[in-house]
């Protein structure tokens, strides 16, 4: 789905929708094959699978914003004007991927362990790349795609398979 620069046909609506259809869906199968098809616990982590793939899609939209916006004519997110993109629009969209982040947080805890290790460390490289993207200006988002280097990825995996290890997810 390509989402249109014309402020009147893209609302927040057809935003949901799109992260809905294109990541939220992916989380929930996932769950699905993680809990064996035990209908309580998908239900009871449902809304936190839901979450993490809204935040993973929503740091990739910022993380590819160049691209997306200069390159394709791409936005995704509505009410933001990518040409005078400010301090405060990147504000809110940090602090909504952030609820997103806590949320997925609270249910992976409550994964199955065999889950648990891979959820985890998918979770660890994208709040690590969300946090580089909080460090970075507004004015540099649109300049480069941000990411994480392919040394820290390594120490991301080891401390996270330590913690899974240890039990201290």
């Amino acid at each position: 789905m390509k989402m249109d620069l014309n402020p009147k046909s893209y609302t927040l609506q057809s935003y949901n929708e799109y992260i809905y259809g294109s990541a939220e869906v992916v989380g929930l199968m996932c769950l699905k094959i993680f809990v064996n098809g035990d209908v309580d616990e998908y239900e009871r982590l449902k809304e936190g699978a839901q979450a993490l793939g809204s935040a993973f899609q929503k740091v990739n939209f910022l993380r590819d914003l160049k691209s997306d916006y200069e390159d394709l004519g791409r936005i995704y997110f509505p009410g933001v004007n990518f040409s005078a993109f400010t301090s405060d629009d990147k504000n809110l969209i940090e602090a909504d991927i952030q609820q997103d982040f806590d949320k997925a947080y609270q249910s992976i805890q409550q994964l199955p362990k065999g889950a648990r290790f891979g959820v985890y460390t998918a979770y660890r490289y994208y709040l690590s790349l969300f946090k580089k993207i909080k460090q970075t200006q507004a004015s540099q988002i649109k300049q480069a795609r941000i990411r994480v280097p392919n040394e820290q990825k390594m120490v991301l995996l080891l401390k996270s398979a330590l913690r899974n290890s240890l039990g201290i997810l």
